[in-house]
């Protein structure tokens, strides 16, 4: 008989490949010799969350979130294959990004690769937080189907939430899985999480943790909900085609493409740089401005490749023209 199949195993980076990924995200050589990386995460304890977390405020920091593949490319199309995702975010030479499950995919294929214990699990996005919400009077909350990926980081007895796929609004550092546990992200942003049924639950006995923020005094707004039962490979496959192709899914007519902005010592998360269709703005602390509002295509362009190293080449901005994303 043939050697079973383990089906439950994921795929790892090698040590060259995981060598090439602190190289993208510019991790410190300090960082480079933590115990994680020498012995890996099974070491626990205060190390393992520490470099978890200096691990994550660097990838949002240089891995952008950004749906480009379905506007700027032939295929339009979105692999989350963790090889193709190293190809394209890791050692492609543009600093590229993706979208929820290729930013998370990739990440949590890092910090299996590290030794860290990782649950991949599904979300449901709050249409309040979505980027029309203001034009359709969306107030939530009500969620959306699953649409959404994050990874659930287990040390010691702790879980710990990580998003590295939400963009501006996402959290930014792990989140421990405690009710009601409130945490400074970003400027004058701040979340929690919370636990208990969403309001669309016909069963009020059935709970999931839900991810919400606020700004400065404001109310709390439900970002997304999410669950701790493992999603397989297969059911993010699902997702994604939904996601990549369905109109009904922002993602297909939308340009977004945002990229977290560290302090001069790398130490803290102070704001965004986010480009949303014709607008770029900045957001550093409390303070955001409008940078450009793009007339032409040509702007748009320039745009990526100045302020986030994101070439499109010129077959590619063809490719864009008479699409409902273009701009006249």
């Amino acid at each position: 008989m043939g050697a079973m199949i383990d089906w439950s195993q994921r795929p790892t980076y090698s040590p060259e490949q995981l060598a090439r990924y602190f190289d993208r995200i510019g991790l410190p050589q300090q960082y480079r010799e933590s115990p994680v990386v020498q012995a890996g995460a099974a070491i626990g304890g205060h190390t393992a969350l520490h470099f978890l977390r200096v691990l994550q405020r660097y990838q949002v920091a240089a891995v952008p979130f950004e749906n480009l593949n379905l506007h700027y490319s032939a295929h339009r199309g979105i692999s989350i294959d963790p090889q193709s995702l190293f190809d394209k975010i890791v050692d492609c030479n543009s600093e590229r990004g993706g979208y929820c499950m290729e930013n998370s995919g990739l990440f949590g294929t890092v910090l299996r690769s590290l030794g860290y214990e990782v649950t991949a699990v599904g979300g449901r996005v709050n249409e309040a937080a979505q980027p029309m919400s203001a034009s359709k009077n969306w107030k939530g909350p009500k969620f959306d189907g699953w649409n959404h990926m994050v990874n659930i980081i287990t040390i010691g007895e702790q879980k710990y939430l990580i998003d590295v796929g939400f963009g501006s609004n996402g959290p930014h550092q792990p989140v421990p899985l405690v009710p009601a546990y409130e945490f400074h992200n970003v400027g004058e942003q701040f979340g929690r999480l919370v636990y208990g049924p969403i309001t669309q639950h016909t069963s009020k006995g059935q709970s999931l943790w839900q991810y919400e923020i606020r700004n400065g005094h404001g109310d709390w707004t439900p970002a997304y909900c999410f669950t701790e039962t493992e999603f397989l490979p297969e059911d993010f496959t699902m997702i994604n085609y939904y996601m990549s192709t369905s109109r009904e899914s922002w993602f297909t007519f939308h340009v977004v493409c945002v990229r977290m902005l560290l302090d001069d010592e790398g130490e803290n998360i102070v704001g965004d740089l986010t480009l949303f269709n014709d607008t770029l703005k900045r957001r550093l602390g409390a303070t955001s401005e409008v940078l450009e509002k793009f007339s032409s295509e040509e702007e748009r362009v320039v745009a990526l490749e100045k302020l986030f190293k994101i070439h499109v080449s010129e077959a590619d901005r063809d490719r864009i023209r008479h699409t409902i994303a273009e701009i006249l």
